[in-house]
């Protein structure tokens, strides 16, 4: 450190660094002022950190406005509408209570690893999903395959929202209109909620008959052959969610941050409220006692242990490229360890939370018709727009609940559909440096790219299109993309090296057990979800509707147009290498930063103690 005496007439200052040069992590300088009066030197100095966080590489990002930002946000992407409308039906389904045992165990040796992987992989090398890469190149497929999950999931996604939207606006009517049978979409088989029309199968509700003739007019369509044009109603809403989504993204984290401080706690305020008013409606306790009973015995079912499996790697938000996205806007010391254990347990906890507030308002259900619960116990979209609309109708001030509730709904989906449109721009953004200087106009392209897109989904039939993409867009391939991303962080760039990258940015090394998980557990429990999703795969349906064959298969290519990017890119990257096959290899697999140690036949990845070490 520099503290000689400066020869000065004035005032001068110095800037001296107060760690070597060749330290890593965040620097600070100190800032030395020398004032000469009347023939006497005063000096002063002072710690200043830099503006902008810098990697070890040298190189400036931009960072989260405040600490609060990246937790709600990171919060806001992993609690979206499946915890309102999949687990509590999962549980329930499952054991109740019993389901926690199996949930919990997937959690810790699968779903935290997992989610704290992708945090400091993202924090330490401050690139997007594709960019991270650097560490080893062949394995940047799976950067693109992540990318496209993304891009494909806003497609439909986005269209939940604006159904979300479309809802909210009839609230504003002088009555529900999913209360009666007297409006102009109805059909003969309509029958009022006063009566006990759940054990008829040859009638429908009003609920049910707005959501698919009032909103989707799914009766003018015979299916996916037959979409017809776009509802303007339904059009104009996704137009207001694609505005919303670019005005919340387009100057980057400064302004997304501040976006989630609204619509990441705005759920638990409308959650807890509704759980106020639940627990008051006659049945709600038997509603709540049934989605907690205990059942040890389902435990013997694999399917539990599937579904559990299953619901962690979809509920925690991995394999999206948004953890990354997000991190990489992190401060280089950031604890993203402490990150990854909060951020991965308030999810859990909301998603148990938020099986109350259903299931009161299903006990009441039940209670109000006379049926088993089990006759209104449902998960997806028919819960959020059916069922439970069907039950805040009948409250009194029922208007004032169904707007609070869709709110609740519309705040849920926007933060969700923020991270994987920052995912697909952050990660394009990074890998193609030149339109760092265009961030509007790029983010500009990209949702109304997907708005044009997503307008298939909000035609007559767009229903099916919606359940074709939901059902191929982000299921094996979220996990192949995943089990590709553990495989090459653990095993080819090494997950010692990985451990002292985290050991690097805030000053403690991973324990065993993270090591191992990372290393061992986490990829066989990927592996093993891979091939249980495609043994277990059943061709898509909608209500009575079977899809053609042709719709399979064209769901089938989408699906493989996300995951063959990884061997594509891999291909790519080892023929457009240099040298014999070995140097090709040695490059392919070895960090970007280390390729002059790959000229002196210094190649870590071809020693067994690379491959043993944990």
């Amino acid at each position: 450190m520099l503290r000689g005496r400066l020869p000065v007439t004035h005032m001068s200052s110095a800037i001296a660094p107060v760690k070597p040069s060749g330290t890593a992590g965040p620097k600070e300088v100190e800032l030395i002022l020398v004032k000469e009066q009347n023939g006497v030197q005063f000096t002063s100095s002072a710690l200043v950190s830099p503006s902008g966080q810098t990697h070890p590489s040298g190189e400036e990002r931009e960072t989260w406005g405040k600490k609060i930002d990246f937790l709600l946000s990171v919060i806001g992407f992993a609690v979206d509408l499946a915890n309102v409308w999949r687990f509590p039906y999962l549980c329930y389904k499952n054991g109740g209570g019993a389901f926690l045992v199996p949930y919990l165990f997937f959690m810790v040796i699968a779903g935290m690893p997992l989610f704290y992987m992708e945090l400091a992989l993202g924090q330490y090398n401050r690139e997007g999903a594709a960019g991270v890469w650097k560490i080893c190149p062949i394995f940047k497929g799976v950067g693109f395959t992540v990318i496209l999950i993304s891009l494909y999931v806003g497609f439909y996604y986005n269209v939940i929202i604006a159904w979300a939207l479309f809802y909210l606006f009839s609230c504003f009517s002088g009555e529900l209109p999913w209360i009666h049978c007297n409006n102009t979409w109805n059909s003969p088989n309509c029958s009022d909620l006063n009566s006990t029309l759940l054990n008829d199968t040859y009638k429908t509700t009003p609920a049910l008959e707005y959501f698919e003739r009032g909103m989707l007019h799914l009766h003018e369509s015979s299916g996916i052959d037959d979409l017809g044009l776009p509802r303007w109603q339904l059009t104009s809403c996704l137009a207001v969610v694609i505005v919303v989504l670019y005005f919340s993204l387009w100057k980057g984290v400064k302004t997304s941050g501040k976006v989630v401080w609204i619509t990441a706690t705005m759920p638990y305020v409308v959650l807890t409220v509704l759980l106020l008013r639940g627990v008051t409606l006659p049945g709600a306790i038997d509603g709540i006692k049934a989605y907690l009973s205990v059942d040890f015995l389902r435990l013997c079912d694999a399917q539990v242990w599937i579904e559990a499996a299953t619901q962690i790697c979809f509920s925690l938000g991995v394999g999206f490229g948004v953890l990354i996205a997000f991190s990489s806007y992190n401060k280089f010391s950031n604890n993203c360890y402490r990150d990854a254990i909060i951020t991965s347990s308030i999810n859990s906890l909301t998603s148990f939370f938020s099986g109350f507030v259903i299931f009161s308002f299903l006990g009441y259900m039940s209670h109000k018709h006379n049926v088993a619960l089990d006759k209104v116990a449902t998960d997806g979209p028919g819960l959020v727009f059916i069922i439970y609309p069907e039950a805040i109708a009948t409250l009194p001030g029922s208007s004032v609940w169904a707007v609070i509730f869709f709110i609740m709904l519309l705040t849920l989906g926007i933060d969700s559909a923020m991270g994987g449109m920052e995912s697909v721009i952050t990660g394009l953004i990074d890998e193609f440096k030149f339109l760092h200087k265009h961030r509007e106009l790029f983010t500009l392209f990209i949702v109304v790219s997907t708005f044009l897109i997503s307008l298939i989904c909000v035609t007559n039939g767009g229903i099916y299109v919606f359940t074709l993409l939901d059902h191929f867009a982000a299921g094996t391939s979220i996990l192949f993309g995943v089990l590709i991303e553990a495989v090459g962080i653990a095993w080819f760039y090494g997950v010692d090296r990985f451990s002292d990258d985290i050991q690097e940015m805030i000053g403690q090394r991973p324990g065993l057990y993270w090591r191992l998980c990372w290393k061992f557990v986490s990829p066989c429990f990927l592996l093993f979800m891979v091939v249980v999703s495609f043994a277990t795969f059943n061709p898509p349906k909608y209500g009575s509707y079977y899809f053609p064959t042709w719709a399979t298969m064209l769901g089938w290519c989408l699906s493989i147009s996300s995951m063959i990017m990884v061997p594509l890119y891999a291909i790519y990257k080892f023929c457009s290498l240099p040298g014999s096959f070995c140097d090709k290899l040695a490059y392919a697999i070895t960090p970007e930063t280390e390729h002059h140690l790959v000229e002196r036949g210094e190649v870590r990845q071809f020693t067994l103690h690379h491959w043993l070490v944990v």
